[in-house]
């Protein structure tokens, strides 16, 4: 019985995930990887998601009304409103048509025409028909005219759509558990806090000047190499230092001559 007579909305969605054979389905689902990574990652999970549901919709439904016109305008009952199609190929179309809306170049289908990007949907539609028995024109007609009418009704409408915010939504809520259970098992991150003051360890690089002949000295020697005054641990000892100063400015001077000249 058909679906409009029998208003059965489960055999109108779930016909799309029914095929015909293990060829069927791995070709649908191969061709999905290629358009869905590309569709994902241009507009994010969320968006993906509502076109994918929006299109899968649009293209079953265009699908029913283009068989029922067939039979009422033209009396064409027997090869499209009597005959059953399954698969996921209307929405492959659509989202093909989608991928492509904005590209400016040619493309090669199925290694037979050379066409733009653009319109490569309608080849591949037309080839298919004509060298693959049992694939069914309508469904994949109808995928093509709903990724129009969505590139249209996304055009028209500004800002973000109620059915991606819905599976925006959605995507929160399934991730909050996995929040709650991500934080119980992590690890308390350690942090040591207080007063007091911090001293920073003396490197090879820290050096200090000699407060009797302005020598910068390595922070590893305790003793100037320029004069021999000694340092303590406030930065000098004031014996040396006393004695540092009684060093004659003659003296001084040599002891500097004689360390730059080594």
């Amino acid at each position: 019985m058909p679906i409009s007579s029998s208003r059965d909305l489960k055999r109108f969605f779930l016909s799309a995930f029914y095929h015909m054979g293990e060829s069927h389905l791995v070709y649908n689902m191969m061709s999905l990887l290629w358009k869905g990574i590309q569709l994902e990652t241009s507009m994010g999970s969320a968006e993906f998601a509502s076109m994918v549901a929006a299109l899968l919709g649009m293209s079953q439904g265009i699908t029913l009304v283009l068989a029922k016109s067939l039979l009422l305008f033209f009396d064409y009952e027997r090869p499209y409103y009597s005959e059953y199609a399954v698969g996921f190929s209307g929405v492959l179309f659509a989202m093909k048509v989608v991928l492509n809306s904005q590209s400016e170049n040619y493309t090669d289908v199925h290694g037979i025409l050379i066409v733009p990007t653009r319109y490569a949907a309608w080849a591949e539609l037309i080839l298919i028909q004509l060298f693959v028995p049992g694939v069914s024109f309508l469904g994949h007609l109808g995928g093509i005219l709903a990724g129009i009418l969505y590139l249209r009704l996304k055009g028209t409408y500004s800002g973000v759509d109620p059915l991606t915010l819905l599976f925006r939504g959605i995507s929160s809520a399934l991730r909050w558990p996995m929040r709650i259970v991500r934080n119980l098992f992590r690890s308390p991150t350690r942090r040591i806090s207080g007063r007091g003051t911090s001293r920073r360890a003396r490197s090879v690089s820290d050096r200090w000047r000699c407060q009797a002949c302005t020598y910068d000295n390595s922070g590893l020697s305790s003793i100037c190499e320029m004069c021999g005054s000694n340092r303590n641990d406030n930065g000098f000892s004031p014996r040396q230092l006393h004695r540092s100063h009684d060093l004659p400015l003659d003296e001084l001077r040599r002891r500097r001559i004689e360390r730059f000249g080594r």
